[in-house]
């Protein structure tokens, strides 16, 4: 089973537009996708909710006693996670993913949150029993801006300890299709191309490291 994780310990950092996006995105290949929401406020159980009968299907996962009731016939699950997660609860979240993705906003705060949050990203690996590859994005990005530039320098240049590069893969920009999509249970990939040609773009180097073998350790 293909198991990819949105994380940012930090709220409001557009875990939930990723996740739906991605699994709205396998569930239309004709993919099997599970989309489980571990945070507290619902925004993905939300989304699927509101989502139209005539769209691919996607499985709300529920968790029962802090673990994912998953039926065996998944073959992609999508992890949505809570903010503020630390420490041990960290570790049981990434624990089932092979492959996370980190949204990161273009904001001095949220840089300086994401640099803490990698570092202590990389001290709880050696608890995990595999690897996991990793990720990130520039989030909700208002393009040709001081800030988004900031944004994707420092990106570009995050490495682990051991000096291997994190990839940056891509920067999705502010746009009111995500939020239009949303309202309707859908993902950009659903709204009518030529309204989101520039949208989808933006996202062909990210799902095209999720759909290879690049982005599984």
């Amino acid at each position: 089973m293909r198991t990819i994780l949105v994380l940012n310990p930090k709220g409001g950092c557009g875990k939930s537009t990723l996740a739906t996006n991605i699994a709205g995105y396998f569930a239309a290949l004709g993919k099997r996708v599970a989309l489980a929401d571990c945070d507290p406020q619902g925004s993905s159980r939300d989304w699927l909710a509101a989502r139209p009968g005539h769209l691919a299907q996607i499985a709300c996962i529920e968790a029962k006693d802090g673990s994912l009731i998953i039926d065996p016939q998944t073959e992609v699950l999508v992890m949505d996670s809570p903010a503020g997660v630390h420490d041990q609860r960290l570790v049981n979240i990434i624990r089932p993913a092979q492959t996370i993705v980190i949204p990161v906003l273009p904001s001095p705060i949220d840089l300086r949150a994401a640099e803490h949050f990698l570092a202590e990203l990389v001290k709880l690996r050696n608890k995990l029993k595999r690897k996991v590859k990793i990720a990130t994005v520039a989030n909700r990005v208002r393009e040709d801006t001081v800030m988004a530039a900031r944004l994707e320098q420092y990106l570009e240049k995050l490495t682990l300890p051991g000096g291997n590069r994190i990839p940056f893969m891509t920067m999705l920009r502010a746009s009111q299709n995500y939020i239009l999509a949303a309202a309707r249970g859908m993902t950009i990939f659903e709204l009518p191309p030529h309204k989101t040609a520039y949208d989808r773009e933006q996202w062909k180097p990210l799902l095209a490291w999720l759909t290879s073998d690049r982005s599984i350790a």
